[in-house]
């Protein structure tokens, strides 16, 4: 550790989340390993630590004998303030070496609001900002996670993005480079080659991007031999054994615990839901494989707490053995388990139970939308029944108080959908009250809907501004007289992570602008300024609600066409289509197979688009003529399943026009 970085160091407020020397952090001969990774995580050390992604990366390469892995996180802004004081570089957490001096940079995406962060750590770290800038022999930027999924707003910044699951391809990514250092190094455009060479990487700097004069994009096309037409996501076919010994943070983390991924994937398929989509297939975890991981993972951590890690943790077919057989292995030693996902039905709530053992306080349930008509436009597969229910054997079971997520603004949604959120809460208190009296707690958490990448929702508009504000307002005045508590997100952060999420390769001006006059730790509610974002935006004569507001066209060629997350378009837009016909998609776990992947939905697809005709029409002629001609021209021009969807319908208060 240099003097001065130590130095400085100590006069923050949380000195310990750049420190290292935690227990199981691992220490590597920096002179004796040819391959240096550093491991970025764009946000506060408080949040990273609790990504399990991380941990596996910094495992895996640490295996290896040519290779060590160390650790980087965002610095607040008290220690950014001395570093640029002092002109002392970001260094890692384990040998305090600057980031320039690692051979690989190697960033997790997990969420837009972090792309600011992510420009103000390469430029700490001695980087220089954009690609084209960095010399040949200057650290290589790799970033992965589900943000690279949807790679164009961060492409001038990044060397290369590696789609999917990561345990393969960081391996396959060190050796790529670490034979072009054995080789002598040479031209950087030579690594991005042999990068782009690799299964599931993809490399910005070999692709060409036209648009139209309208702003929409012409198309998306390699400027290289080296780099695949499509680029598609690494899968897994079956989960690697469980990490044992990960580290113990010296301070509280989000997720203070030990944390074991019972399974990957889920097959429900929400169709708002992006993870649902990329992490496709599910591969689970045998219970003997999970209580052998959680006495290792008890051992080495000194943890007492348990949580057991998926999309949708009481999905997993053995949940209950599984919890049966971890309380009986070590419940006498004062295990705790916590569940971070539970369905809305009994069978969870009995699962709950299990592992309250007693200390029953908040049960947290996700219906998602308030009506049943929204839940079935969503393919949430929950009932009203399913809820209420659940709320009954909570309450009569000792629980005391129960959080429900909803979400504001979802495709089709009217205010009576909204409405419907009240009274949903509403009889959940009454039946808290029946059980447990005036300790009988309810609370509404909302967020905001966001388009996504590689999801049925892909093409549609965010609701407004004005619209999420109003909504939020009647679900104020309703909770409030039904004595629930609410709370609910700011629409401006909602408007910036929309633009984020589906931007192209201009946005990426912005995003440097933005990051130039301030803007960082967008996520965090004290530094996220709205005003600064407009600014860029002004400067490069971009709209944000081109990005985010505007209905996208079924055959519009999108920012992350030449991506494959796994789920083929056709079965995206098949999946749309149900949307507008309040059609569910059952679970294909327990349900024959939905082929989201392997062939086109077969539909009538004349029959359904007169169908949607009839049911949407508003009644405006102009409207009705238009939809015929569309179906008349998609017909011709594309296959079955994408000639059966209609165009993006506008939602009103009055209901869906169109």
């Amino acid at each position: 550790m240099t003097t001065r970085y130590e130095s400085l160091i100590s006069q923050v407020t949380k000195p310990a989340r750049y420190t290292g020397g935690e227990l199981n952090s691992i220490v590597k001969d920096w002179d004796a390993h040819e391959l240096r990774v550093a491991l970025a995580y764009p946000d506060l050390y408080d949040l990273g630590m609790s990504n399990l992604g991380l941990s596996l990366l910094y495992d895996i390469v640490n295996r290896r004998l040519d290779a060590l892995a160390e650790r980087v996180f965002s610095p607040w802004t008290d220690l950014e303030a001395l570093l640029r004081e002092h002109e002392e570089p970001l260094r890692s957490l384990e040998t305090k070496h600057a980031l320039n001096e690692f051979d690989i940079l190697g960033i997790t995406l997990q969420f837009e609001a972090c792309y600011t962060n992510v420009l103000n750590m390469l430029d700490l770290g001695g980087i220089a900002i954009r690609t084209e800038d960095r010399a040949d022999d200057e650290t290589i930027v790799i970033a992965g996670g589900s943000g690279a999924l949807s790679p164009e707003p961060l492409a001038p910044f990044i060397d290369a993005f590696a789609l999917g699951e990561g345990e393969e391809v960081i391996r396959e990514i060190c050796d790529a480079v670490a034979a072009w250092k054995r080789e002598g190094g040479g031209p950087r455009h030579e690594l991005h080659r042999r990068l782009a060479r690799v299964e599931g990487v993809y490399v910005p700097s070999l692709y060409d991007v036209s648009y139209q004069d309208d702003g929409l994009i012409a198309e998306v096309t390699p400027n290289d031999d080296a780099a695949p037409g499509r680029v598609t996501r690494r899968v897994l076919q079956q989960l690697e054994p469980t990490l044992t010994k990960p580290i113990v943070p010296n301070m509280e983390v989000v997720h203070d615990r030990a944390t074991v991924e019972i399974q990957r994937g889920c097959t429900q398929g929400c169709r708002f839901c992006q993870a649902g989509m990329i992490y496709r297939p599910t591969r689970e975890r045998s219970v003997e494989e999970v209580v052998q991981a959680a006495g290792e993972l008890l051992a080495n951590t000194g943890y007492d707490e348990l949580s057991l890690m998926s999309l949708s943790t009481t999905d997993h077919r053995e949940i209950a053995p599984m919890v049966n057989a971890l309380m009986d292995a070590y419940g006498d030693r004062g295990l705790k388990i916590s569940i971070p996902s539970t369905r809305v039905d009994s069978f969870s709530v009995d699962i709950a139970d299990a592992v309250a053992r007693g200390k029953k306080h908040t049960l947290t349930v996700a219906p998602e939308a308030g009506s049943q008509r929204l839940r079935n436009t969503i393919n949430k597969l929950v009932s009203e029944e399913d809820i209420f229910t659940a709320a009954e054997n909570a309450f009569a079971g000792g629980w005391t108080s129960i959080k429900m997520y909803f979400m504001v603004g979802q495709p089709t949604e009217t205010d009576h959908d909204v409405e419907e959120i009240v009274r949903i809460a509403t009889e959940v208190k009454r039946i808290g009250r029946q059980h447990v009296g005036k300790r009988a707690r309810v609370r509404v958490s909302t967020s905001n809907f966001i388009p996504k990448a590689h999801t049925p929702y892909q093409w549609v508009a965010q609701c407004d501004a004005e619209t999420l504000s109003r909504r939020h307002q009647l679900l104020r005045d309703g909770c409030r007289r039904a004595g629930v508590q609410f709370t609910w997100e700011d629409p401006e952060k909602s408007l910036l992570e929309a633009v984020l999420s589906r931007g192209d390769r201009r946005v990426a001006h912005v995003i440097e602008t933005a990051w130039r006059n301030g803007a960082k730790f967008d996520a965090w509610s004290e530094l996220h300024d709205w005003e600064i974002w407009q600014a860029a935006f002004d400067q490069h004569e971009l709209e944000p609600t081109f990005y985010a507001h505007r209905y996208r066209e079924l055959w519009e060629t999108l920012p992350w066409a030449h991506i494959h997350g796994g789920t083929e378009p056709s079965y995206l837009r098949g999946e749309w289509l149900k949307t507008l016909e309040e059609e569910l998609t059952l679970d294909c776990k327990r349900d024959p197979c939905n082929v989201c992947g392997m062939q086109n939905l077969q539909v009538d697809c004349q029959m359904k688009i007169q169908d949607l005709i009839q049911m949407k029409t508003t009644g405006d002629t102009t409207q009705q003529e238009r939809l015929m001609q569309e179906r008349e021209r998609l017909m011709i021009t594309l296959n079955p399943v994408e000639a059966a969807a209609p165009l993006i319908p506008v939602v009103t208060n009055a209901g869906v026009a169109g």
